[in-house]
């Protein structure tokens, strides 16, 4: 057995053995006759089918101490030998990365390190890797994470990667995957790896895909992000990765191991025609919003969403909601400061991000840019890519593919047109700005349509980034 199973033997009762085994995404326990009283007992749920206890595989660390806690014999048969690995090659880490790994290994090897974008999490990854050497899982949220993962991987560990995702399905000691990937194929990989490592993780935490945490039994397990989610989504997380163990902010990196960098405001006022359809949109959301609030004060916006769409009223509340936010994101000052900055910084390399692909493929036939979106290829986007890096292409212009992970360390200029995920999404798009070169000092320009609802994101984008922005102009 590897080193992160158990293998001593325990029963219940004289004449009875305790037995765990995988089972589609669930631990069994076998020759228990009733649930334990103590804390474990939630865990465990009587299934009538088989007349066992079951409960999720993600408890199988907490169930293996109570094993061994009992002083008796017990069978452990959840986990497919595996043999530790020799084939890494650890990586050089910076003064941050060896603590943020001290601490995970200290938080005996379960936690969530929350480190800003461009900061190297995927090497932290594979220092954690190398430190344990056993079988790991790699889950990703993109297909773009998926290979770039797997090429760091590739330069600090020798043998065969597997991968499952974008048409490849191959699984090794070492694999990565994509978030859906994972979730269609846990039920039957759950026991296959002591290891789970879990890159974007604030991914989960509040949906269906927790599920693939849930089924998965590697009592190891290390959560990546580059902003710490809200409490109720964190609540989760602790309970499916663990605690976090360490957090740095952008401010607390930036200028010595991530490039430093300015951002500047520009308030930019709507066209009298754009306020008053503005307000006239605003005033139609907010008449059927707020009276749904005044009733349910805790209902969350998935529930107004719900009961809006069974009305005639409510779908015009819902309309006039996307209306606005679609003027706001790419109205006529916005066009001509991006023309504007553009002409500034013909010699730059800037990265240009907008709130949906519309505005994206807008911007790029105005300017004749390239588009990076989910509708572009793999093999035209890394053609882009290298473009980019080349100095052959300066401008790119994106709704979401460049938020998370796509590696464009050259760029140096971001013009934020717009978004839609608020603070989180700000911080992962100014990280592709810092990664460090010498002499670099980045520039961020934010687009905000005065006197909207963008005033009030771009404030709490700040504070996210931990870093005061130059004043409005």
């Amino acid at each position: 057995m590897s080193s992160y199973a158990i293998s001593v033997i325990a029963a219940d009762k004289p004449g009875t053995m305790l037995r765990l085994t995988f089972d589609a995404g669930t631990l069994v326990l076998h020759g228990l006759a009733a649930p334990p009283a103590d804390a474990l007992a939630p865990a465990l749920v009587w299934d009538p089918r088989i007349a066992k206890y079951r409960a999720p595989a993600y408890r199988y660390r907490d169930l293996a101490q109570w094993l061994r806690g009992r002083n008796e014999d017990a069978a452990n048969d959840v986990f497919q030998a595996r043999a530790r690995t020799d084939q890494w090659q650890p990586p050089d880490l910076r003064p941050y990365q060896h603590a943020a790994l001290l601490a995970w290994q200290m938080a005996k090897r379960c936690g969530l390190v929350v480190l800003p974008t461009g900061s190297g999490k995927t090497r932290l990854a594979c220092a954690a890797m190398a430190a344990v050497r056993c079988s790991a899982l790699c889950l990703v949220a993109t297909r773009v994470l998926l290979h770039q993962w797997r090429d760091e991987i590739a330069r600090h560990y020798h043998g065969p990667i597997g991968c499952l995702g974008d048409g490849e399905q191959r699984i090794e000691h070492i694999t990565v995957a994509t978030m859906e990937g994972a979730y269609r194929r846990m039920a039957k990989l759950g026991n296959r790896f002591g290891l789970l490592i879990v890159d974007e993780a604030h991914h989960f935490g509040g949906g269906i895909r927790d599920e693939a945490l849930e089924m998965c039994a590697a009592p190891l397990r290390l959560g990546l992000t580059a902003t710490t989610p809200g409490t109720a989504p964190l609540a989760r997380l602790v309970d499916l990765l663990g605690p976090v163990v360490c957090s740095l902010s952008i401010a607390d990196l930036a200028g010595e191991w991530l490039a430093d960098f300015d951002t500047i405001e520009l308030s930019l006022s709507l066209t009298p025609s754009e306020r008053q359809q503005y307000q006239l949109a605003t005033k139609c959301f907010r008449e059927a919003f707020d009276s749904f609030r005044a009733i349910n004060p805790r209902a969350a916006w998935r529930d107004f969403v719900a009961l809006a769409a069974r009305s005639e009223a409510g779908k015009a509340a819902l309309a006039a909601f996307r209306f606005s936010r679609r003027l706001t994101s790419y109205h006529d000052a916005k066009r001509r400061a991006v023309a504007a900055l553009l002409a500034r910084h013909r010699c730059n390399r800037v990265l240009i991000f907008t709130a949906d692909n519309a505005t994206a493929y807008t911007i790029a036939r105005e300017h004749l840019v390239m588009p990076i979106t989910c509708d572009v290829d793999r093999a035209e986007r890394d053609q882009a890519l290298a473009a980019f890096r080349a100095g052959e292409l300066r401008t790119l212009v994106s709704a979401r593919v460049l938020n998370e992970g796509l590696d464009v360390p050259d760029a140096d200029v971001a013009i934020v047109v717009g978004g839609v995920s608020g603070a989180r999404e700000h911080v992962q798009r100014v990280g592709r700005l810092l990664r460090p070169a010498p002499g670099k000092r980045a520039l961020v320009y934010e687009l905000v349509a005065a006197g909207t609802h963008e005033v009030a994101k771009a404030a709490e984008r700040r504070r996210a980034l931990g870093h005061a922005a130059t004043p409005p102009r």
